[in-house]
């Protein structure tokens, strides 16, 4: 088989490699889209490593059509048409993932954009809900909104009822978040989030931020009392000062969360979070109040330009390389 090899974070190889096979508790999967996130880039950049035990191939989501099963696995079958949330293994022809990760195609998605549903769907999940438990009325602050995880988060916090406000870089951008439902739209190249959040609101309820620690400070600022801020990403840094009285005065959390190295199965993992999108989000799709939202298609070949339009900030949604 064939699949992206990393020779290094601008030569993004597709080449012949050894072939995936489904083992014990496991599906493979004929892919046939992969998407593309920062993760990514950051490991074709050698900063990301797989997991222990993961493949080394890059590509953390994929679509495509049940190729085989491994021993002991019951509810998939050669023929199904499938997404799947990885570990590593998706810039490829094929991929075996554990069963628990695999989900059914959710309904009116097309097999293709389906390829950029499983990580947006179980990062904003298993933040929004599971972790932070965001309700009817609350609001919610997005960094990003224009992004994979933003486009996905603003209409799933629409849907539960909640208010949702969000940054982003250009007024197309802007514009795009505002159709997607969100009632308060700013510019962090133009504004301060902080002041705005406080000139037209009491506050968020709840901050999912990808930023890190640029932002930690002000964030702690735009929280509301008994406030939430999940971080998720590091864009901005690593390491921040937190004035704890700011915290305190807030009765605020803070709380860092990561997909990728959770457990295949047990509480807390992969599988769980899978099956509580599926559950609650798949109904979402099916109702159409939530939709893929895709920036660009390229073929897996141009895995390379994905990663630097991905860098550049020159789409929306999310990227999708079709094998």
């Amino acid at each position: 088989m064939r699949a992206i090899v990393a020779e290094s974070a601008e030569q993004l190889v597709w080449q012949e490699v050894p072939d995936a096979s489904a083992g014990p508790g496991e599906v493979l999967i004929k892919v046939a889209a992969a998407g593309v996130n920062r993760a990514d880039v950051l490991q074709a950049a050698g900063k990301y490593p797989p997991p222990p035990g993961a493949s080394e191939t890059i590509g953390m989501e994929v679509s495509g059509v049940v190729a085989d099963v491994g021993a002991d696995v019951t509810q998939w079958s050669v023929g199904q048409q499938v997404c799947a949330l990885l570990a590593g293994g998706g810039y490829a022809e094929y991929v075996a993932v554990p069963a628990g990760q695999v989900m059914p195609i959710p309904a009116p998605v097309e097999l293709v954009d389906a390829a950029g549903i499983p990580e947006v769907a179980c990062t904003v999940w298993s933040n929004l809900v599971m972790t932070a438990h965001l309700g009817p009325g609350q609001l919610l602050l997005v960094h990003g909104g224009a992004s994979g995880i933003g486009t996905h988060a603003i209409q799933v916090a629409r849907a539960l009822g909640a208010r949702v406000a969000v940054t982003a870089g250009s007024p197309e951008k802007l514009e795009l978040c505002r159709e997607l439902g969100a009632q308060l739209t700013i510019s962090y190249k133009d504004e301060d989030f902080v002041a705005r959040l406080r000139q037209e609101t009491d506050g968020a309820d709840v901050i999912l931020d990808i930023m890190g620690a640029a932002y930690l400070d002000r964030n702690i600022d735009a929280l509301a009392p008994d406030g939430q801020l999940v971080i998720i990403g590091m864009q901005s840094g690593v390491k921040s000062e937190i004035n704890l009285g700011k915290l305190l005065a807030k009765r605020a959390r803070v709380i860092g969360t990561t997909l990728r190295a959770r457990p295949v199965s047990g509480p807390n993992s992969k599988s769980a979070v899978v099956s509580a999108v599926i559950a609650s989000v798949w109904p979402m799709f099916a109702s159409e109040q939530v939709r893929p939202i895709i920036g660009k298609r390229l073929p897996i070949q141009q895995a390379a330009e994905a990663h630097q339009l991905l860098q550049s900030g020159g789409t929306f949604g999310k990227i999708l390389l079709t094998v």
